[in-house]
C-alpha cells in the first residue's frame, strides 16, 4: 500500500489577502519571453546539444521571435563557455536580442561568467541562491541570515564586475525554491538585494521567482506570486519575472494566474523541455493567450517545422497528444466530431466568418503550419460518413450525396477495421475512383443522338458490348432519361433511377468540368452507385449511369476492389 503518511505540504501561504488574480478572467497581454531551452533545456537532455547543434537551435529562437534567451551557464562546461564567446565574437545576435547567462553566487562561477560575457551589447547577468528552507536545513546548513548573505554578496560582485568588464549588463536575481520558502523571508532576502543593485529609470533589474519544484496548486503560486508583485521595493523599476516547472502538471496554470497576479516575464522552453517532468511550455502558453485573441509576440505560425527542429537538435520527442504541436491535436476519429467540425468549417464559409467559432477546433490549425485534411479529419474505423466525405471534398473536390457517402464511408470503415489502420486521404480519394468513377464499364456508350418530339427528348444510342456495336432507340423526359431507357431496352434488365447528383468541379486537372453521382436500384436489390466526369453535364451524367450499371450488373463489392 502507498503511505500517505510520510507527505505534507512543503509550501507556505503567503500572509494577508493576496487574490486579486481571482478578480481577472484572462491574460490580456503577453509577457516578456525568455527562452531557457538552451540552458535548462540543454541540461536536462540525456546527450546535450554540441556547439553546432546550439548555433542552429538559437537561429530557430531567433525565428520565434525571443528577445531574450538564456544562452548557457557559461562557467559548467567549455562547450557552455565556448558558445557564448561564439554568439558575442561573430555577431551573431541581433541587435534587438539580448542574451543572458546563468551563475550561482560564487566569485569563482561570476567571474567566469563575466569573461564569457566580455564585449557583450546586451547581457544579462543572471545569479542565484537556494533559499528554501528544506535546502537551508539539509543542503547548506546555514541560517537565515547566512543564505541571505550569500545573496548579497552575489549582488555585490555582478555589480562590482559589470562596472570594470566592457560589456552592457543588466541583472536578475531568482531566490531558487522560492516556492518552498517562507514568502516573507523570500521578500526580505529579494528586498536586499534590490537594496544593492539599485534599481533605476536606466537600470531596471529582474527578480525571477522560480518554481523549481512545483509544490502547490496554481492559485497557491499566485498568491506567492502577488505578495511579492504589491511588497517588493523598487517596485516601480523591477521586472516580475516567472520560471515555472512541471512536477504536478501544472506548469501552464501556475505560469497563466501568476500572470493575473503582477508577474510581467516568463521564463521557459519550447514544448516544456527541462529536468523532471518539464519547464513550463511557452509554445502552449502563447497559443493559449491567441485562442483568446491576444497577439502572443511570437512567431509560431509553422509549428511542424519547429517541431521537426526540435527533435533534430535535442533528440526529444514532442509527444503526439502535446497540446497545438501534437500530431493528433487537431485529429478527430470520432464520427460525431468529424461531422461537426466538416459542418462548421462549411457554416462558417457559407457565412463568410472573420471570427474563429468550430466545434472541437480551439484555433485555426491552419494558423499554426496545420491542415485540414490529413490534420484535422482522419479516418479509421471510428470515422463517420460525415469526415469521410469532408476528405474527398478537400482531397478532390466530391460532395457526395448522403446515400453515396453512406455506403462509401461503411465501406472505408471496414477497410480500416479490417486492416486495423488508419486509411490516408491519397487511398481514400483511390478507392473511390477505383470503385465508382474510374470503372471500365462492360457495356459503353460510343455515340448519342438527341431530339425532341411531343415534348419529350428522343435518343438514339450506339451501344457497345464485347466488341458489338448496336443502335437503340429510347424516350424519356429528358437526355439522361432517354439514355437511361435505351441502356434498359439494350440490356434487358430493369431499375429504378434513386440517387442524382451533379455540381461543378473545379481545380488541377479540371477544366470547368462537371461530376455526376447516380444510384440504380433493381427490385429487391441494393442501391448501387457510380460517378462520370465531364465538361459535358450529359456525358458526365451517363458516364456515372454506366458506372452504376456496371457495379449492380457485376454485384460490385467495394471490400474485394481496394
Amino acid at each position: 500500500m502507498m503511505d500517505t503518511g510520510k507527505y505534507r505540504p512543503g509550501y507556505y501561504q503567503p500572509p494577508g489577502d493576496n487574490r486579486g488574480w481571482a478578480e481577472r478572467d484572462r491574460v490580456t497581454a503577453p509577457p516578456v519571453w525568455c527562452s531557457v531551452d538552451m540552458r535548462d533545456g540543454n541540461q536536462s537532455l540525456v546527450i546535450p546539444m554540441n556547439l553546432e547543434e546550439k548555433l542552429e537551435f538559437f537561429r530557430v529562437l531567433l525565428d520565434v521571435g525571443f528577445k531574450e534567451i538564456e544562452a548557457g551557464f557559461p562557467a559548467a562546461s567549455e562547450t557552455e563557455f565556448a558558445f557564448i564567446r561564439r554568439l558575442i565574437e561573430d555577431r551573431l545576435i541581433p541587435g534587438d536580442v539580448t542574451i543572458q547567462v546563468l551563475t550561482q553566487c560564487r566569485e569563482p562561477v561570476i567571474r567566469r561568467t563575466f569573461e564569457a560575457c566580455r564585449g557583450a551589447s546586451s547581457a544579462i547577468i543572471h545569479f542565484y541562491n537556494s533559499v528554501s528552507a528544506v535546502q537551508r536545513e539539509q543542503v547548506f546548513m546555514m541560517d537565515r541570515d547566512e543564505v541571505k548573505k550569500i545573496a548579497v554578496d552575489g549582488a555585490k560582485l555582478v555589480k562590482k564586475l559589470a562596472a570594470e568588464y566592457e560589456g552592457h549588463f543588466r541583472f536578475e536575481y531568482s531566490p531558487e525554491s522560492f516556492t518552498g520558502t517562507e514568502p516573507g523571508y523570500a521578500l526580505e532576502v529579494c528586498n536586499a538585494v534590490l537594496d544593492v543593485l539599485e534599481p533605476g529609470p536606466d537600470n531596471k533589474v529582474i527578480i525571477n521567482l522560480p518554481a523549481t519544484v512545483e509544490m502547490s496548486l496554481p492559485h497557491i503560486y499566485a498568491s506567492q506570486v502577488e505578495y511579492m508583485h504589491r511588497n517588493l521595493k523598487y517596485r516601480e523599476y523591477v521586472t516580475l519575472s516567472l520560471h515555472p516547472h512541471n512536477d504536478r502538471g501544472t506548469g501552464v496554470a501556475d505560469a497563466e494566474l501568476a500572470l493575473l497576479a503582477g508577474a510581467e516575464r516568463v521564463e521557459g522552453t519550447l514544448f516544456g523541455n527541462g529536468e523532471r517532468t518539464g519547464n513550463v511550455d511557452i509554445v502552449t502558453l502563447a497559443l493559449n493567450m491567441y485562442s483568446h485573441g491576444v497577439d502572443p509576440g511570437l512567431n509560431l505560425s509553422n509549428l511542424p517545422y519547429l517541431v521537426d527542429e526540435y527533435e533534430k537538435c535535442t533528440r526529444m520527442h514532442v509527444g503526439e497528444r502535446a497540446p497545438y504541436a501534437g500530431s493528433l491535436v487537431f485529429a478527430a476519429f470520432s464520427g460525431s466530431h468529424q461531422d461537426a467540425i466538416a459542418k462548421g468549417l462549411r457554416w462558417r464559409a457559407e457565412k463568410r466568418q472573420v471570427r474563429w467559432n468550430v466545434p472541437y477546433l480551439p484555433i485555426d490549425p491552419s494558423d499554426i503550419g496545420r491542415g485540414y485534411d490529413a490534420d484535422v479529419i482522419r479516418v479509421n474505423s471510428q470515422s463517420g460518413k460525415g469526415g469521410i466525405g469532408f476528405i474527398l471534398e478537400q482531397a478532390c473536390g466530391y460532395v457526395l450525396p448522403d446515400k453515396l457517402r453512406a455506403q462509401f464511408s461503411a465501406a472505408c470503415k471496414e477497410i480500416s477495421d479490417r486492416e486495423h489502420r488508419e486509411l490516408m486521404p491519397e487511398e481514400i480519394a483511390r478507392i473511390f475512383r477505383r470503385n465508382y468513377l474510374d470503372i471500365v464499364p462492360a457495356i459503353d456508350i460510343r455515340d448519342m443522338e438527341f431530339r425532341r418530339e411531343n415534348g419529350a427528348v428522343k435518343a438514339l444510342v450506339t451501344f457497345e458490348r464485347n466488341g458489338t456495336r448496336t443502335e437503340t432507340d429510347a424516350e424519356g423526359n429528358g437526355s439522361l432519361s432517354a439514355v437511361s431507357n435505351a441502356l434498359k431496352e439494350f440490356s434487358g434488365r430493369d431499375y429504378t433511377m434513386e440517387v442524382f447528383a451533379q455540381h461543378s468541379l473545379e481545380g488541377e486537372g479540371f477544366s470547368s468540368a462537371a461530376i455526376s453521382y447516380i444510384g440504380i436500384k433493381e427490385e429487391g436489390g441494393r442501391l448501387c452507385f457510380g460517378a462520370g466526369i465531364d465538361t459535358d453535364v450529359v456525358n458526365a451524367s451517363t458516364k456515372a449511369l454506366l458506372a452504376a450499371f456496371d457495379n449492380m450488373t457485376r454485384s460490385h463489392n467495394l471490400h474485394n476492389n481496394y
